[in-house]
This record gives C-alpha cells, sequence and structure tokens, in this order.
C-alpha cells in the first residue's frame, strides 16, 4: 500500500485514480457475443457456456428438483443466516414504500404520482470464484415488494451443470422460480435481447467481472435499462486515533479481496494510525485463502495522512467511494459532512461486512465515483414514477391563461388552441 503524506488538493485527482484498463478490446469481444447471442439465442448460449465456463447444458433453467436438492444439501446453519438477512433486508426496503398523495396545486388542479413495479427485471449472480447469494436477497426482495410481475435470475452452474444451493435456496425463500445456468456475457444477452428459453426483461441489475460489466453497458446503448454503472468494489476509511487499528485493516483486507482490480483507500490526521493498520494488515493478510488476491488489490491502494477532518471529509467527497467507513470519536457528527458516498457505516463496529449480508441497507452501489450522481439500489430501482393530473373545468379557468401566455411566448400555437377551446366552450 502507498503512503501519501499531506498532498497538496492538486495533486488529488491522481492520487484518487481508480485503476484503468483498456477497455477497446474489449467491448469488441463482449459486443460480439452479444450479437450471436441476439441472433442464435439458446445456441450461442450453449455454445458460450460450454466455451468459457467448461459444461454442456443440456437444460438451461433449473428445475424443481434441483431447487428441492440444494435446500437438502445446504447447511443448516448457512440456512438460518439467510433467513435473518432476509428478515431485515425485507423489514429496510419495505418501509422505502410511498403512499400516493395528491396535491391540489390550485382551486381545481390536481396532481400526483404513483409508483409503478417494472414488469420484468432480470437478475446476475455471479457464481465463479465467490457465489454471490447475498445479493439474491439485495436485489430479489426489492423486486418482490415492488410488485415486478416477472423476475427472471441467471447465474452460471459449475463444470458439472450444477448452481450452488446457497444460491438456489436463497432464490427460492425470496420468492424466484425462473432460475437459469447461464453466466457471463451470454446471460445478459439472453436477459437483453430474449431466447426461447429465457424471457427478454426491461430492466437487469446485478454486478459481475469486466466483462458482464461491459456487456450491461453495451444493451444500454440498446434500450434495455440498467442498475447503474459500475466498476471495481472499493472502500474508504476514515480514522482517527479513537479507531481500532486491527478494525480497519479488517475492513480494508475485507475489501481488497474481492478482486485484484478492487480498491481500498485510508485517509487519517493520525501517523500512527497509519503505522499500525500497515502492521495489522501484514499480519491478517497472511492468514487469508485469497491472500493473493487481496495482494493485488492492496498495490493500487493508498493511506493518506492529513492534516485535519475538514481536509480528510473533503478529499473523501472527490473520492466518492461506494462504501465509507467512519471510525472516529465523532462519527455521527462528521457523517454530517458526507455529500458523496454509496453507503457509510459509522463507528467503530459498523463493518462493512454488516451491509454486504445482513442489517438490511442494500449492497449494490455505485462505484468508480458515480456516487456523486448515483444511488444504491433500493425499492425505487424497481418502481416506475409515474405522474397524474385532473383539472376540473373551475381549475382550467383558473390556470388557463398562464398557459395560453406561456405557449404563446414560445410559438406553439397548437398548445395554446389545446387550452382556449376549452374555454370558449364552456
Amino acid at each position: 500500500m502507498q503512503v501519501f503524506e499531506y498532498p497538496d488538493s492538486s495533486s488529488w485527482p491522481a492520487l484518487l485514480q481508480r485503476p484503468v484498463m483498456d477497455t477497446t478490446a474489449l467491448e469488441s469481444n463482449v459486443a460480439a457475443i452479444l450479437k450471436e447471442v441476439q441472433q442464435q439465442g439458446d445456441a450461442a448460449v450453449r455454445k458460450y457456456a460450454l466455451q468459457f465456463d467448461k459444461v454442456q447444458l443440456n437444460e438451461l433453467q433449473v428445475t424443481e428438483t434441483e431447487f428441492a436438492q440444494a435446500t437438502a444439501a445446504l447447511d443448516p446453519a448457512l440456512k438460518q443466516a439467510i433467513l435473518q438477512a432476509k428478515q431485515n433486508i425485507e423489514t429496510f426496503h419495505r418501509a422505502q414504500q410511498e403512499a400516493g398523495k395528491i396535491i391540489e396545486t390550485m382551486p381545481g388542479v390536481h396532481c400526483w404520482r404513483k409508483s409503478l413495479p417494472i414488469e420484468k427485471v432480470g437478475l446476475y449472480i455471479p457464481g465463479g470464484s465467490a457465489p454471490l447469494f447475498s445479493t439474491i436477497l439485495m436485489l430479489g426482495i426489492p423486486a418482490v415488494i415492488a410488485g415486478c410481475k416477472e423476475i427472471v435470475l441467471c447465474t452460471p452452474s459449475n463444470a458439472a451443470g450444477e448452481v450452488h444451493p446457497a444460491i438456489l435456496f436463497a432464490a427460492r425463500q425470496v420468492g424466484i422460480d425462473r432460475v437459469f445456468k447461464i453466466g457471463g456475457v451470454q446471460a445478459i444477452g439472453a436477459m437483453a435481447y430474449g431466447t426461447a428459453t429465457v424471457p427478454k426483461v426491461h430492466k437487469i441489475f446485478g454486478p459481475g467481472n469486466q466483462y458482464v460489466t461491459c456487456a450491461k453497458q453495451l444493451i444500454n446503448k440498446d434500450g434495455i435499462a440498467i442498475d447503474m454503472p459500475a466498476g471495481p468494489s472499493e472502500v474508504a476509511v476514515l480514522a482517527d486515533e479513537s479507531c481500532v487499528p486491527a478494525f480497519v485493516a479488517a475492513d480494508l483486507l475485507s475489501q481488497a479481496e474481492h478482486g485484484p482490480d478492487s480498491q481500498v483507500l485510508l485517509v487519517t490526521t493520525s501517523a500512527d494510525v497509519i503505522k499500525q493498520v500497515q502492521q495489522e494488515v501484514e499480519e491478517q493478510l497472511a492468514a487469508l485463502p485469497r491472500r493473493s488476491i487481496a495482494t493485488q488489490a492492496l498495490e493500487h491502494s493508498r493511506l493518506v495522512l492529513v492534516k485535519d477532518m475538514d481536509i480528510a471529509m473533503e478529499l473523501l467527497n472527490a473520492y466518492a467511494p461506494e462504501h465509507l467507513i467512519i471510525a472516529c470519536k465523532d462519527d455521527i457528527t462528521l457523517a454530517d459532512g458526507v455529500v458523496n458516498a454509496g453507503s457509510v457505516f459509522l463507528g467503530n463496529y459498523s463493518p462493512e461486512s454488516a451491509g454486504d449480508y445482513a442489517s438490511g441497507t442494500n449492497h449494490t452501489l455505485p462505484t468508480n465515483g458515480y456516487a456523486r450522481a448515483y444511488s444504491g439500489v433500493s425499492l425505487d430501482s424497481f418502481v416506475k414514477k409515474v405522474t397524474f393530473q385532473r383539472l376540473t373545468q373551475e381549475g382550467l379557468q383558473n390556470i388557463g391563461n398562464t398557459i395560453a401566455v406561456m405557449a404563446a411566448a414560445e410559438g406553439l400555437d397548437a398548445h395554446k388552441r389545446a387550452v382556449t377551446i376549452r374555454l370558449i366552450n364552456n
């Protein structure tokens, strides 16, 4: 990890740069796969499953027998953990439901907004180096609460054509029955364009590697909505002398183990904190099963020493992290200064892992600085906000002249007449 002491603000853009890769060849390869899936459907899906996942798929959809076998095979303790997480995530997301409220903007002019579910949504769940069954809870629960009529889930199988049992158990608990053993770019293409087996959806959610991310961005250009732009996972920690260095190190490593292109950032006002955290990282890293991955991520991560908390917060808001941990004695007060972040964790006992799994908040968050303009996934991600209005005769009389004057000023006489014709005929 690189250490930067009191960096000048002019150096911040370079300091806060995420890992960058040339995606020119990537886009070309991904676009070719998407086109083939669009044109050849299931045949292309099977072809790429064999090529990339080394599996010959006779049946693309998970059967009832496979669901039952997964439930029977899963460790009872993991089942209970999934159910507890499900309950907390449901509680948090149900609270996001809004009751429609009719607003009378002036006498006889009534306006309101209604949340309507996106009818067909697709969820992508990675299953390669780590089967992310927790993401099923994060995406499936709000989709069900929103009332989406059709929820399709794609996830890769192993070489034997089997899906990880925790993924199937979580899907069934959430209420998702249509699960397909499809991974990678071909899964995104199947949901975006539809095949004989996989339904076409209106919006696609879920994380993935650089190929999946690229595929989502490309199908977005074709008019298929996606949850948000995404990049490698990241965490920033703001710490002072009150932090527990072992906790901070564990938080940094929990993100670093996601992938070699993940990034972690520590900002502190204490040189001692940097030294102690560095020592803890080295000790804890040695015991990690995924230490080779974490080590690569740490190579482009930073430890930054700043003069005071005002500078620290300015730096962090410029970075706009996916996850922000504030391990400081004044964590609640400092949180008021957060402007750009996907999800914030306050105090020494709020690990980012809590939000990843079971506290209730959603872990599908904007990365790569997109937290400056994007929110994480929520119930709102699965609905459309449709506005309604109803004007009475009195209401049109009250507002009609305003509309007519504005329409005339813009040179849109037909707009003006749509109002005046009603007023004349009253």
